[in-house]
Formats: structure tokens, C-alpha cells, sequence
């Protein structure tokens, strides 16, 4: 049965995903040194095909892929019919799309996001988007509501891989009881805040794989059975083996990121290396 018949929540079609497929979802980044990789000239026609050719790889091994919306971008109207293609294939392949656009913004402006991206019939319709909730939580509200309405998923920033956001990240909020938390923590607690008010699986949250929890004061055990895109598997360093070490109680909805540990294997390699890596990814989550 396709993944998009029903208006069953977003959780439930991850917890389909992962029962028919596993947790692995593969990153489709169309960079230039990836071209290069595949004997690729940097180009919008390979772009398209790059990223087809990755999609169909996928196609019967694994149900979630996650485009990067820059490297589509920097092609300009080109780029966007490129992944408008790629998306489109997907969905019609029983493959989730998250799409990795990172929007943050307010009022309408992120309305207009949360439409372009979750909203049923737009051409950049997909199942799910990223989003940043550095402008206030209070910021995504609408994008939820959209989200919750189509059925879609919505995965918000919170403790992030890159070094130079733990900063940001761990530093303490103040809330109105005269107690605090961590910004990362800050923004679980009103993912999960709006997940009960909706009786509805809507939000989830992006966590690096390399990330320590403890450094921002984040207790496994308090969202358990929230989904969690976590990237940071393979090439950046994480190993699949470690994921419920890692993540306890949120590997319930784990969703394990790999992008060049896949990609780097080229046209020749690559479905041997989405298997492999198929693999070891349900190993770890069994």
C-alpha cells in the first residue's frame, strides 16, 4: 500500500517506513566534488541525473531520502525543476521525501515556506522539510498547523553537529517559573508540547549523531518515541552500531542520515553500498 493513501499522521508512516524498510535515509547532495566522483562534468543535466540515478539506487531498499535543497538551488530555475523531478519520482516510488531546506522565518513569509514544501499540490510537495526554530518556536507554529493538516512532518533544529553551535544550543533559557533549560532542550520540550496538543505525531527534531546529549542537559527518557533525523552517520564519523547507544530511548524514530558514506561509491558501487548500509543500519535497531 502506497505511504501517501491515508491521512495517517506522520509518525505512523515513519513507523511503516521503518518496518518495511529500516531507519536509513540517504542524504541526496549534489555536490561538485560528487560529480567529479562519478565522472560527472558540474552541470544542471547532470544534476538531474545524478540525482535520479541516486533515487532509483534506492528504489526497494530503503523508504526515506533527504535532498539538500542548496545544492539544487545554486542552479537556479534549472536546479528547482531538477528536484521537482526528484521528488516527485520518489513519492511515486513509496519513498519519503525530507526535504532539507532549513526555512526560518515569520508570519507569512513562513507560511509561504511550510506551503511550498508541505502543501498538497505544490510541485515541491514533499512529506517533510527541516526547519530553524532560531527566530522563536512560536515562529513555526503555522508551519506545524500546515503540516499537521496535510499530514505531513516538520523536524526542527535543535542539537546540531556543526562545533559552532553548541554555543547557541546549550545556553540556558529562562522560563517563567524562575527555572531553566537548555535552548536545545528548550525547543524538544515544544516539539513535543505540540505533538500532545495535536494527538498527532507532527514534529520531530534534528540531533547529529556526533553530539553528545549530556552536553545539552537533553534526557533521552523524557521524548522517547519522538522522530529524530540525526545526521552525522558514516563519513562525518558516527557508526550505525552505536545508534541505540547514542540515542536510548529516541531510537525508537531514529532516522540514521548517511549521504557521502553512500554517495562517494559512485554509479558502479552504490547499490551494493545503500545494501550494505541498509544492513548495518537494521542490525543496530533490531
Amino acid at each position: 500500500m502506497s505511504t501517501h493513501s491515508s491521512p495517517e499522521d506522520f509518525g505512523n508512516q515513519l513507523d511503516t517506513v521503518f518496518d518495511r524498510f529500516g531507519h536509513l535515509c540517504v542524504g541526496i547532495d549534489p555536490h561538485p566534488y560528487l560529480f567529479d566522483r562519478w565522472g560527472y562534468d558540474d552541470s544542471s543535466r547532470t544534476l538531474s541525473e545524478f540525482s535520479l540515478r541516486v533515487l532509483d539506487a534506492c528504489v526497494g531498499k530503503v523508504g526515506l531520502i533527504k535532498p539538500q535543497v542548496a545544492f539544487f538551488e545554486r542552479w537556479g530555475s534549472a536546479g528547482y525543476a531538477a528536484l521537482e523531478r526528484l521528488i516527485h519520482r520518489a513519492r511515486e516510488s513509496n519513498i519519503l521525501v525530507i526535504a532539507d531546506a532549513k526555512r526560518g522565518d515569520i508570519g507569512s513569509t513562513m507560511q509561504a515556506y511550510a506551503q511550498t514544501w508541505l502543501s498538497s499540490g505544490s510541485p515541491l510537495e514533499s512529506d517533510a522539510m527541516t526547519a530553524s526554530p532560531y527566530l522563536g518556536l512560536g515562529s513555526l507554529e503555522d508551519t506545524l498547523r500546515i503540516a499537521e493538516a496535510q499530514s505531513k512532518g516538520v523536524f526542527v533544529l535543535a542539537a546540531t553537529s556543526n562545533p559552532e553551535a553548541r554555543e547557541v544550543q546549550s545556553a540556558i533559557i529562562e522560563h517563567g517559573d524562575n527555572t531553566g533549560s537548555t535552548l536545545a532542550r528548550s525547543v524538544m520540550r515544544g516539539v513535543v508540547a505540540f505533538n500532545q496538543a495535536s494527538g498527532k505525531i507532527v514534529g520531530g527534531v534534528v540531533i547529529g549523531a556526533t553530539v553528545d546529549l549530556r552536553d545539552f542537559a537533553v534526557d533521552a527518557d523524557e521524548f522517547a518515541g519522538m522522530p529524530i533525523l540525526a545526521p552525522g552517520f558514516g563519513f562525518q564519523g558516527a557508526d550505525p552500531k552505536d545508534a541505540r547507544r547514542l540515542f536510548g530511548p529516541l531510537a525508537q524514530r531514529l532516522i540514521v542520515t548517511e549521504t557521502r558514506s553512500i554517495l562517494e561509491a559512485g554509479p558502479d558501487g552504490i547499490n551494493e553500498t545503500i545494501i550494505r548500509r541498509a544492513g548495518l543500519v537494521a542490525e543496530a535497531l533490531r
